[in-house]
């Protein structure tokens, strides 16, 4: 399952896009403060405690800092993607390599601790979904032909298993496990955060958002 559910959250989420064509994010607003709210509830309950246990705790924290600046690092070409910020013009038909290639290295990443942590891949896929959903109306709205749009979409969905899959392979990767996942719990909590807080709308009070929120870090706290 923590190599097929990633796959199936993003690719059923371009068929539904294709399929319903909607025109607008704002319409996914909701479903994007549940999934951050959701991934920085497990990001603590779950992966911060296995971290830490046994760990230099200083080491650690250094691991997860440098996971915070190479998410803002990234960010600077992906312009936001990984938290539902996608930039690109209607008419476009250049493929937007540095999107790609900053999108993929995030997935990546999010696919290493998933190999210890049976819980993270919920949170993992919640998060994809309306990430997905909203870079394939951006793309679809785009000039790119359909096949560039489609290899897109299949090579996004399949970079978070490749990171399972390399760290149950490679030795080096198994033995620094625990400096790779407190990296990626920097990224999540850079990503959940980023999500939470532009979700607020200019700091308005939203019941329903603080509701969805709430449900989010209950369900991640029950998991």
């Amino acid at each position: 399952m923590i190599y097929i559910l990633p796959i199936l959250g993003v690719v059923l989420s371009f068929i539904f896009v294709l399929i319903t064509r909607p025109k607008k994010k704002e319409h996914f607003k909701l479903l994007l403060a549940f999934s951050g709210a959701f991934l920085l509830a497990l990001t603590i309950f779950e992966m911060l405690p296995e971290v830490y246990e046994n760990s230099d705790p200083k080491i650690v924290g250094i691991f997860i800092m440098l996971g915070i600046l190479l998410q803002i690092f990234l960010e600077f070409f992906s312009k936001g993607a990984e938290h539902g910020h996608v930039h690109l013009t209607s008419g476009n038909s250049v493929f937007p390599w540095l999107l790609f290639i900053s999108l993929s290295l995030h997935s990546l990443l999010e696919g290493f601790p998933a190999l210890t942590n049976d819980t993270i891949i919920y949170g993992i896929l919640i998060h994809k979904i309306p990430i997905a959903i909203i870079l394939s109306i951006f793309l679809l709205a785009s000039k790119l032909k359909i096949q560039y749009v489609v290899f897109f979409i299949l090579m996004f969905s399949f970079m978070t298993p490749l990171g399972t899959l390399l760290a149950d392979n490679v030795p080096f990767l198994l033995k620094y496990a625990t400096s790779i996942n407190a990296l990626v719990i920097g990224v999540f909590l850079h990503i959940s955060t980023v999500i939470l807080f532009e979700s607020s709308e200019g700091h308005k009070f939203n019941l329903r958002k603080l509701l969805v929120i709430v449900l989010g870090i209950v369900i991640a706290y029950i998991l």
